[in-house]
């Protein structure tokens, strides 16, 4: 089965050594040291190359030199991504410019106080998305899903001022405490939906043409405390992110078991619709580097 095994690639230092560059130089020559750090994955990391290489040749159908050349691509623009992201949350003033499609959504769901669910996925950036979200007028909590990223974030959290509230996941599963309170008062919660770890309850659907696991918990979380769910994304267009909201929809507890089921796989096929139309307009911003699909034998 395709799981994630809960680690990611990168490392205080790495982060010490750019944050370090943008202070002195700014984001020119961090970009172009990227490029040599995108090689070396390129060459020496054949677990992953191998996985994005599939992507793009089983489910983008690229030709064989076309993926070789998206592995490559795909890696300088994750470290861009990451490097932005290191700029934004340290305070440096970057050039970068957003737009916003949907923003009015997030902003019906703070002024009604109704509170609401934001899934987003390892597409594109969204954390970079997060100063329109201080301007919402409501408490923002965000689900950690990288947990083991904890001392790259204690080292970030030292240069930025914002005023999210983090939820870490857990291992005893403590978060699930802080999830009910934040949806119960009505605040917005934010968080991914692709990807599980191992005991996580899953639902199965397709995804770019082959089966695909996702966890259940975010989608159920929008039935169980009845509140609206917004798909959201932030991709990179350059120096520019692009922000997409959808309108939110609302999922109604259903008793029965099978109906149940029926509603969770109709948020999830939603959720995979979305995926699937950013994915096509930015495939080069697909940041799983696991075997995502199930017994593909692309």
């Amino acid at each position: 089965m395709a799981e994630w095994k809960g680690q990611s690639r990168g490392n205080v230092l790495g982060y010490k050594i750019f944050v370090t560059l943008l202070k002195k130089f700014g984001m020119v020559p961090a970009y172009f040291i990227l490029r040599f750090v995108a090689l070396y994955y390129f060459l020496f990391a054949p677990s992953s190359f191998s996985n994005i290489y599939h992507f793009y040749r089983a489910r983008c159908r690229f030709g064989f030199f076309k993926s070789v050349l998206a592995v490559y691509r795909n890696y300088y623009v994750f470290g861009q991504v990451i490097l932005d992201r290191t700029a934004m949350m340290s305070g440096f003033q970057a050039r970068f410019t957003f737009n916003f499609d949907g923003e009015q959504h997030l902003r019906e769901m703070a002024d009604n106080h109704t509170g609401g669910l934001l899934i987003s996925a390892h597409i594109g950036n969204f954390e970079m998305a997060g100063h329109m979200l201080e301007r919402l007028n409501t408490r923002v909590n965000i689900v950690m899903l990288d947990a083991e990223h904890r001392q790259i974030k204690n080292y970030l959290t030292a240069f930025t001022h914002r005023s999210f509230s983090i939820i870490p996941l857990m291992e005893d599963n403590s978060h699930i405490y802080e999830i009910h309170r934040a949806l119960e008062n009505k605040e917005i919660l934010c968080m991914h939906g692709d990807r599980f770890m191992k005991g996580s309850k899953l639902i199965r659907a397709y995804f770019m043409g082959q089966p695909a696991a996702f966890p259940s918990g975010p989608f159920y979380l929008a039935m169980k405390y009845n509140v609206p769910v917004s798909f959201v994304f932030a991709m990179k267009e350059g120096s520019h992110y692009h922000f997409f909201a959808t309108p939110p929809a609302w999922f109604p507890q259903q008793h029965n078991p099978a109906k149940r089921n029926d509603m969770l796989a109709r948020i999830v096929r939603e959720y995979i619709r979305e995926m699937e139309v950013k994915l096509t307009l930015y495939p080069y911003q697909w940041f799983n580097y696991y075997n995502f699909w199930e017994h593909d034998g692309n």
